[in-house]
């Protein structure tokens, strides 16, 4: 369609031009066709993802598509940047965003592990823990933490003991250290389990479904959620997840039906009544004089 970045910029050297494909633009992949699951796959977030799911050798299905939405918001920085840059040499640029290096960025770790030889993985398995109605999840990564998560379960004196005492054993021992955990975690509910642990300044959460994150109070405080109208009525949407001191960004009011303007674009450009109708198949509106 001669929609090009190359020949569109001679028409506007300004201007900032974003694609947005599974592989990039160039290379021995650039052609093939990807969606969002099999971009998880080839990046090898899925089998990542696996290698922490233990007796487990069959990947996951998919139903969240993780990689749409990654390169959408590396699309939106490289976008933003590009902006910035032009306010100096005053020229716009093409962006070339890859779903396939955007999952990657999501393995930081293992793209290192890859490189060399690695005997364990160097993070802690976290995973849920069983209450007496339904598991949370606990995540410590410090000395105070893991302090406050074995003083919350009952256990203070595991603090010096040699099994946890230092992170390389905690490490070594942590199936041992999880049984501890749950052999208090199952004699009561997620409630009174989150709020001993949180007495306790440890990380944790109920596992939620959005539903039930949504109905947050922190959401509400933050004003996550903005209610737009369209032709079909009202519903909420998410905000931007930011707030900037300067600038207002929340979610438009309203959303365009399909076609709304269509007309009001098309006389805009010159077009008349016979013309537009011609593509809108609708009657030509009598023009006045």
């Amino acid at each position: 369609m001669k929609l090009d970045y190359g020949a569109l910029r001679e028409l506007n050297p300004k201007l900032i031009y974003c694609s947005i494909s599974g592989y990039g633009q160039t290379g021995p992949s650039a052609e093939l066709p990807a969606y969002a699951p099999v971009i998880h796959a080839a990046s090898g977030y899925d089998m990542a993802h696996l290698s922490y799911q233990p007796g487990r050798n069959r990947p996951d299905y998919c139903g969240i598509y993780h990689a749409d939405v990654l390169t959408g918001v590396y699309a939106f920085g490289a976008i933003s940047a590009a902006l910035y840059q032009r306010h100096g040499h005053q020229k716009g640029q093409h962006i070339d965003v890859s779903m396939l290096e955007s999952m990657l960025s999501l393995t930081l770790n293992e793209v290192q592990w890859s490189q060399f030889e690695v005997t364990a993985p160097s993070r802690p398995m976290f995973g849920p823990v069983e209450t007496a109605n339904g598991y949370v999840m606990v995540a410590i990564a410090s000395e105070k933490t893991f302090q406050g998560l074995v003083t919350a379960s009952g256990l203070p004196d595991w603090i010096g003991d040699p099994r946890f005492a230092k992170y390389p054993d905690r490490r070594a021992n942590w199936k041992d250290l999880m049984e501890g955990v749950e052999t208090w975690s199952r004699t009561v509910t997620t409630e009174q389990c989150l709020a001993e642990l949180n007495s306790h300044g440890v990380p944790c959460s109920a596992y939620r479904t959005v539903c039930e994150a949504l109905s947050d109070p922190q959401i509400a405080h933050r004003g996550a959620l903005a209610e737009v109208e369209d032709g079909g009525g009202t519903f909420k949407v998410m905000n931007l997840p930011f707030r900037m001191s300067g600038t207002h960004v929340s979610a438009g009011k309203r959303t365009a039906t399909l076609g709304e303007h269509t007309i009001a674009l098309l006389r805009q450009s010159g077009l008349s009544e016979v013309e537009i109708a011609g593509f809108t198949g609708k009657p030509p509106v009598a023009e006045h004089r």
